[in-house]
């Protein structure tokens, strides 16, 4: 069967998908997509794997795609991250049978063309690519255009750039997006500013796009796609009687409750649950924590008094699913009613109730330690360069700083183990020895040789 191309591998093959759920690391795994099926998501992608990896690694292969196929779970398009084409190609043969297209990120590309060209050569199904665009819109416009040239059937555009992550993210912007759209001729996901399904409809009137897809706001909310917001407990209790028939790692389902519970959990008075559901070690520990939460966000619910409001600038009230904007830079810890960040409170207190995760499971190992400023050894600076300067050292330098010093005047430093002068006079009087034997040898040479004639 020829394999399907552009337009027509979008209508047939992915039944012409408005609605897509975003490649998500350790966060888009089966049963989470199974959860955005049932909720509106007519197409959805796999978490990035790495290529080199799901070709080296059997296990690697099986626990990411192998065991997590399901009848229901189509269309799918498995993406990959990968700098060699050869190994791009190798890993997309092995997947091939398990999807409907291949998809390669080139977050941040090299040989990109050679990639894309090799494995639209070489597989059976169409390959796929998702871009961040440049600063210059002209320039974003020719990069989509050597993708379709290469071989590239579909692109999402992701329309930050690859500067716009974390605190940093910004808007996305469509402009970009719908340039690349008038300018190639397959069809063109869109990725940004998607917190409801107006802004779905919006998105695919202001650019042209024939899908849009949805990552932050599919994680807050798997029910954006249907237009619904629902309470927390309803999505989260479904999403755990999914796991239970398709386990995954318990790390990516306590990663989805905490973004479901998210404006619950920033709440003071739910401080407790937070701790609670970071340390449960078993999905049946995760999913008491989230009937406890449903008790007490009911308990809120019959306090409530009518024509209340939502506090502070939230949309509904927190145990209502709904997006999640991500404060900028210069907004600090608004969210948190002007609290000093954890670090601060940790440099202020020491308190073990506001260590992180890691310095918690170092303070269980060792009782002792602490992670206040005043506890850390205080360190004599190298006069040169500003490091720690070696407390044996005998020009007071750090180890660079004294290397550079001492073989520049022949010295040696016996407390960073530099011995020039000492190896320099060893050579010395080796080669005067050296000279000496040579002297010698000549004399007896006649002698040594007219004995061995006789």
């Amino acid at each position: 069967m020829p394999k399907l191309q552009g337009f027509e591998f979008w209508s047939q093959t992915l039944g012409g998908a408005r609605h897509v759920v975003a490649p998500m690391v350790d966060q888009s795994e089966l049963a989470w997509r199974l959860l955005s099926r049932r909720h509106g998501a007519q197409l959805c992608y796999t978490p990035m794997l790495h290529a080199q990896v799901f070709v080296r690694d059997a296990n690697y292969r099986k626990e990411n795609l192998y065991c997590a196929v399901c009848p229901e779970d189509r269309p799918l398009i498995v993406q990959f991250c990968a700098n060699d084409p050869e190994v791009f190609v190798q890993a997309a043969l092995l997947a091939q049978d398990y999807c409907d297209a291949i998809d390669l990120n080139l977050g941040c590309p090299q040989m990109i063309a050679k990639r894309v060209l090799l494995a639209h050569e070489k597989l059976s199904v169409p390959v796929t690519c998702k871009i961040r665009v440049f600063p210059e819109i002209k320039k974003t416009v020719q990069y989509a255009q050597m993708l379709e040239k290469a071989g590239c059937q579909l692109l999402t555009v992701h329309g930050r750039t690859k500067e716009q992550k974390g605190p940093l993210s910004g808007a996305a912007s469509w402009e970009h997006i719908k340039a690349v759209r008038k300018a190639v001729t397959i069809p063109v996901f869109a990725n940004g500013n998607i917190q409801c399904l107006q802004d779905v409809e919006r998105c695919i009137q202001d650019t042209g796009v024939q899908g849009v897809m949805s990552a932050e706001g599919n994680l807050h909310n798997p029910a954006l796609f249907e237009g619904r917001s629902p309470a927390v407990w309803e999505l989260a209790e479904e999403y755990l009687d999914i796991v239970r028939q398709h386990p995954c790692p318990l790390s990516y389902v306590r990663a989805h409750l905490f973004k479901l519970w998210h404006h619950t959990l920033r709440l003071q008075v739910h401080q407790q649950l937070r701790e609670d559901l970071a340390k449960v070690k078993t999905l049946e520990g995760i999913a008491a924590v989230s009937r406890e939460l449903k008790l007490r966000c009911e308990e809120d619910m019959s306090r409530q008094k009518e024509g209340e409001k939502p506090s502070g600038s939230l949309p509904f009230f927190h145990w209502i699913c709904q997006p999640y904007i991500r404060p900028g830079p210069k907004e600090g810890n608004k969210e948190s009613g002007g609290a000093r960040s954890k670090r601060a409170l940790e440099e202020e207190e020491g308190s073990t109730e506001v260590l992180s995760k890691n310095k918690q499971k170092k303070q269980l190992r060792n009782p002792r330690k602490t992670f206040g400023p005043s506890q850390k050894p205080k360190y004599a600076k190298c006069d040169q360069c500003g490091n720690p300067k070696g407390s044996r050292c005998v020009f007071d330098l750090c180890r660079s700083c004294c290397k550079k010093r001492a073989f520049r005047e022949t010295a040696d430093c016996p407390g960073h183990g530099l011995l020039f002068k000492t190896k320099l006079e060893k050579s010395l009087a080796w080669k005067a020895a050296q000279a000496q034997a040579g002297s010698r040898d000549p004399g007896s040479f006649p002698e040594v040789l007219g004995s061995a004639r006789a």
